[in-house]
């Protein structure tokens, strides 16, 4: 990490901060995403704070176990803690014996409403967040065309973004899925075949925006289809990759079953067009999170497919209702046919088709304008 990067204040600091004055705070996220350095910038400190316990760190480890905690201090972070089996009853107890005195934060780079092993016992106690990478408004006040280019090409975790070289960019991206497949694969989940993960992993890339054929790639892994099926589960889990379901409505013959994969680190995707529609899908996805996490709207991210194979690439959904449609196109060009089909058979009243070039105008009802432009009026985060 950058000195750069240690002084950035992240767009989840200060709801995270205004929600510890009330509650625990639970923040999961990518690995390398920058949780740590964001909870550490809430303690004031470094690695070394006396309030920053690591579960990956053995004297920690003991400490915890032994039910001690450090005194006098208003915060403690409690990192990675979830990948001991009964953590939530360990956290529970030091919550409900010392939260009058002392904020908790607990981060973890996998999702902690998943690894809670029987039940929730924190229910009620804690506000959850996910923190994800640099987006283009995270990036820059006022973006610019090389801001996007930039973006694009270094995916938005903070190291590489922020280094803006291609080497780096190679090493940690390389470095980063080793440790997400040996370490945390194994810290969390019950897998023998640790290498045809490592295959399952390779094989996604060239799959992202189109729909997922599980079938498909337990054909190319010669695995069980159920196997490849949770493998996946766990996957995004772990913020691999996300997938993202088909929107039905009355009066459209939907695809039903099938769903479109993307990865958190959309520079990973080989072509030009599929990797901005990741970029734009994890723009959305995080506007989705942040709004659910810190306004309480359910928020659902969609996509339109017919069975005469008519798409448009994006719907947002608030508490179940339509909020707008986006469709993402490398160049300015007219609007997609099917914006016009689908504008006439559902409850979908604004639709954007973003781009990488200059042009703003709307064409039949559709707005048509640049990414970075689309970004800063709907305040994505």
């Amino acid at each position: 990490m950058t000195a750069t990067f240690r002084t950035r204040v992240r767009y989840l600091t200060e709801p995270i901060r205004d929600d510890l004055r009330h509650k625990m705070v639970l923040l999961g996220g990518p690995r390398q995403v920058g949780k740590t350095t964001l909870a550490l910038q809430l303690l004031g400190g470094g690695a070394r704070h006396p309030g920053y316990l690591n579960w990956d760190d053995p004297h920690a480890r003991r400490t915890l176990l032994r039910g001690e905690l450090p005194g006098g201090e208003p915060l403690l972070v409690l990192d990675e803690i979830h990948k001991y089996p009964r953590w939530r009853n360990l956290v529970k107890g030091f919550y409900d014996t010392e939260g009058d005195r002392t904020a908790f934060l607990v981060t973890g780079s996998a999702r902690l409403d998943h690894y809670r092993k029987g039940g929730d016992s924190l229910q009620g106690r804690y506000h959850p967040y996910r923190l994800h990478p640099f987006s283009l408004g995270e990036l820059a006040a006022r973006p610019s065309r090389d801001d996007v280019e930039t973006l694009l090409r270094f995916g938005g975790f903070p190291e590489p973004l922020l280094a803006g070289n291609t080497r780096t960019w190679r090493r940690w991206q390389r470095e980063r899925l080793s440790r997400v497949v040996h370490e945390d694969l194994r810290d969390l989940e019950n897998v023998r075949q640790v290498a045809l993960v490592e295959l399952l992993v390779d094989a996604l890339p060239e799959r992202v925006g189109s729909p997922l054929s599980v079938k498909s790639l337990s054909e190319d892994l010669q695995v069980a289809h159920e196997t490849v099926a949770r493998w996946l589960g766990i996957l995004e889990n772990l913020y691999v990759c996300f997938r993202i379901p088909p929107f039905g409505a009355p009066r459209i013959r939907a695809v039903k079953k099938e769903q479109k994969l993307y990865l958190w680190d959309w520079s990973q995707t080989p072509g030009p067009g599929e990797r901005f529609e990741n970029m734009v899908a994890s723009h959305l996805l995080k506007y989705c999170h942040h709004v659910e996490d810190t306004e309480g709207y359910r928020m659902e991210l969609r996509f339109l497919r017919d069975t005469d194979r008519r798409e448009v690439d994006f719907v947002v959904l608030r508490d179940g209702r339509p909020r707008f449609a986006v469709e993402c196109k490398t160049g300015d060009r007219a609007p997609n046919p099917a914006i016009a089909y689908f504008r006439r058979r559902t409850p979908i009243t604004d639709y954007y088709q973003v781009h990488l070039g200059e042009g703003d105008r709307v064409w039949s009802g559709t707005r048509v304008l640049p990414f970075r432009t689309f970004s800063k009026e709907l305040a994505l985060p």
